[in-house]
């Protein structure tokens, strides 16, 4: 039986197999392709030659003002929203976990936005926030509240265009996070609550010293992925700004969209898109060095 078994060792990796194939012919090649491009002044009409310039494209990306406003606009999006989602989100699932009636109807409403097309979102914050009184918000502070004598150009400045873009950041993913610190929040025994209580401990003792300590992992896990999800920012700000005025809310993505497909550089935005996959790694990595250890509890 066991001899049987053995030469069969072959049937997992046979079912492994397709899925490993699709991987690597839809994930693998084309970001090794996308390397080998990343060296070339690359050219996509047919019979012409593409020029190999090796580290040229990555040299003019370090030399680039635009490229650097936009890795910096993309590292302040990433600041705020992560921010505000994990903030928001630890605060909703709070609330949530504590609901005794309905939890699953406010889990649902509160996890509609993730699943929401940014497309339309992105369109729908477009018009909250456009010019003039036809605008949703410019109507309720202008004409509803009074707290504004005039509207306000909210698309027009990127100080104000950034308002609406960092919103529909953080409206978006407050339900992911929620979910997911709601379920860590379940995994705590309440055994532990109620020995903090009758040692003394507030509502505020018990969130800081039991709640915070034990979902340590989840808060890290959480913020890692948010960040990935922070600096890959590009529906929003493509289809509310076009990364305008004058490239002043442009992003990462939405430059290498501008270079590859606008200026028909494809080498120069594949080595911008290689320059933000190192910065992510690096960033991430350098979190869970920093942030990981044993959760305590004090």
């Amino acid at each position: 039986m066991q001899s049987r078994l053995h030469h069969r060792w072959y049937v997992p990796y046979a079912f492994l197999l397709p899925g490993l194939l699709l991987y690597v012919l839809w994930m693998l090649y084309p970001l090794v392709y996308e390397l080998y491009i990343s060296f070339f002044e690359w050219n996509i009409m047919p019979g012409q030659e593409s020029t190999f310039v090796g580290l040229a494209n990555y040299e003019q990306a370090l030399t680039d003002p635009n490229f650097w406003l936009a890795l910096r606009n993309t590292a302040q999006y990433t600041v705020v929203t992560v921010i505000g989602q994990m903030l928001l989100g630890l605060g909703v699932a709070v609330l949530v976990h504590r609901v005794t009636f309905g939890k699953r109807i406010f889990r649902a409403i509160y996890y509609l936005p993730v699943v929401t097309s940014w497309v339309v979102v992105s369109f729908l914050f477009q018009y909250l926030f456009s010019s003039g009184r036809s605008g949703l918000i410019n109507h309720i502070l202008v004409s509803v509240l009074g707290l504004l004598p005039e509207p306000v150009a909210w698309l027009g400045e990127s100080s104000t265009a950034w308002i609406a873009i960092y919103a529909l950041g953080i409206w978006k993913g407050v339900g992911w996070a929620m979910v997911v610190f709601l379920a860590a929040l379940q995994g705590i025994p309440p055994e532990l609550y109620e020995v903090a209580a009758i040692d003394g401990a507030g509502e505020w003792g018990q969130f800081r010293h039991i709640t915070l300590p034990l979902i340590r992992a989840t808060t890290l896990f959480v913020m890692v992925a948010l960040i990935i999800g922070g600096f890959q920012v590009f529906i929003s700000v493509y289809l509310i700004t076009g990364g305008g005025p004058l490239h002043r809310t442009e992003v990462v993505l939405s430059y290498m969209y501008d270079r590859s497909f606008g200026r028909l550089l494809f080498g120069y935005g594949a080595a911008l898109s290689y320059i933000l996959a190192a910065i992510v790694v690096f960033v991430s990595f350098l979190q869970m060095r920093v942030f990981r250890r044993p959760a305590e509890i004090y």
